[in-house]
């Protein structure tokens, strides 16, 4: 926890300038335990509105980052700010209020069997000492905006997976919070449901400008929803932009290999016959963006520099509305200099070039 020393006057509650759209800021967060760094020095802002997806394998510090959010666990040294506020200093008593400007959505639902799907929706109201007919209307509201009126006097038993999350959302956003904390939200979730979850966050984030965080370990859930994606290893950021910029060019090896499962690959039965050194092919891997990916790269390159070209894999999806692309190209012959002159054209049109080997005979 963060000591502040004042000479001679009681330490105020940090605030950061008036004026900033920051929703969440973490500034050189650290947390250990024993020998582990759990969080080493994570710097990190989560803008009003926006959806920030935060991944990692499991262990990489996700799990701490949201409790240092939401102040159930203290950073050693570093600052966390909600809304302006610096909580780190806070007691129990001053967290209250703040917690419940913090929605958190659970991957295992956390409903009370006992409670009805409105009582569940209205039970952080209730904590707040609201009034009945307060809560009940609230509780109706909030399950019309997630589809499930009808289940409002249904018990959590009754309900399918997916139901369960909706209600978990709903309840979350009972108090009105600023932001909102998906925690593996989709994880127990078939494909199907999940991506009605995903549309369901996204429909709350467009319709009430909710800032939401998103941890998963998922890339296609960060690619179906969120706006921006930081990807944590070993308790630090080592990746951070806008998702469509990630996915078109990984920087870490560890977003590379996060994002192995939804990005084109070269076929194993071509990628078991690459050697290194010379053969009848070159097979390049080519990954373009934005306006590099909208043009008629292939054509283009066959027009100007002489040789044969074939595709052998790959395609352009859309991420954010962004076209993003992976090519494998098998270039014939592997002279130096026409590779040379293959891929200073292409990266003079913003593609990355990777020459993954050679091929003995056309794949």
């Amino acid at each position: 926890m963060n000591q502040h020393v004042s000479a001679g006057v009681a330490d105020p509650v940090r605030v950061q300038p008036a004026g900033l759209e920051d929703v969440v800021r973490l500034v050189g967060l650290k947390r250990r335990f024993g020998a582990t760094a759990a969080l080493d020095g994570v710097s990190l802002t989560v803008k009003k509105g926006e959806i920030l997806g935060i991944i990692g394998r499991s262990g990489a510090g996700k799990s701490t980052l949201i409790r240092c959010l939401n102040g159930l666990e203290r950073p050693d040294s570093g600052e966390v700010f909600i809304e302006g506020r610096e909580i780190g200093r806070l007691g129990e008593r001053e967290l209250q209020p703040l917690r419940r400007r913090i929605g958190m959505v659970f991957q295992h639902f956390n409903l009370l069997s006992a409670k009805t799907v409105e009582d569940n929706v209205a039970l952080p109201l209730k904590i707040e000492g609201r009034p009945r007919v307060e809560r009940m209307a609230r509780a109706a509201e909030l399950l019309q905006l997630v589809g499930l009126s009808e289940k409002a006097r249904a018990y959590p038993a009754s309900l399918s997976g997916g139901q369960k999350q909706r209600v978990g959302i709903a309840r979350a956003l009972a108090a009105r919070p600023a932001l909102l904390l998906s925690d593996e939200a989709t994880s127990a979730l078939d494909p199907e449901t999940t991506r009605s979850i995903l549309a369901l966050l996204k429909d709350i984030n467009s319709r009430l400008g909710l800032t939401i965080l998103l941890i998963t370990h998922e890339m296609e859930v960060i690619r179906s929803i969120a706006d921006r994606v930081a990807v944590i290893d070993a308790g630090r950021i080592v990746e951070e932009g806008a998702v469509w910029q990630v996915f078109a060019d990984p920087k870490s090896e560890i977003t590379r290999s996060l994002l192995g499962g939804i990005r084109p690959q070269l076929p194993p039965e071509i990628a078991s016959r690459l050697v290194p050194g010379e053969g009848a092919e070159t097979i390049l891997r080519i990954d373009v963006a934005g306006e590099a990916a909208r043009g008629a790269l292939l054509s283009d390159l066959a027009a100007a520099v002489p040789g044969q070209f074939r595709l052998v894999h790959g395609g352009v999806d859309h991420v954010q509305g962004q076209p993003v692309g992976t090519l494998f190209l098998a270039v014939a012959g592997a002279e130096a200099a026409h590779l040379a002159q293959v891929t200073t054209f292409l990266k003079e049109r913003d593609a990355r070039v990777e020459v993954l080997g050679h091929v003995a005979g056309p794949v």
